[in-house]
């Protein structure tokens, strides 16, 4: 047929490690957590502020997988009380630009997404 693309290459993906996706930026609260870090290190309890609704075993979980990815660091303080304190790397920090380009993407398409949204709901309703 005229105008038909070249089928999809079935080895497309053949390079890709086969892991799950090495940036964690899609889930819930990543890219949230990133933004609070941005100014410096926060701790726990500190971070629950802005994270309205994270229980704490999310935010758990959350920081250790990041943790884990080398997207942020852990720096506990022997003292009395305990001390813990969360801080982006150089490769959390690197995330901000492109969290920075969504973000602005999102500001200009966000009115046009929700329409097409509502249309597809309406359309597929009937």
């Amino acid at each position: 047929m005229a105008g038909m693309p070249e089928p999809l290459d079935p080895d497309m993906f053949a390079g890709c490690p086969p892991v799950a996706a090495p940036v964690r930026i899609g889930d819930k609260w990543t890219a949230k957590i990133i933004r609070c870090l941005e100014p410096g290190p926060r701790r726990f309890t500190e971070l629950q502020v802005p994270l309205r609704g994270i229980t704490p075993k999310v935010l758990t979980e959350s920081l250790r997988a990041m943790e884990r990815d080398g997207l942020l660091t852990r720096t506990a303080y022997e003292e009395i009380p305990p001390r813990v304190e969360y801080a982006l790397t150089d490769l959390g920090r690197s995330l901000l630009a492109p969290m920075n380009a969504g973000c602005e993407w999102s500001r200009r398409h966000l009115a046009e997404l929700i329409r097409a949204r509502e249309t597809w709901h309406a359309t597929a309703a009937r």
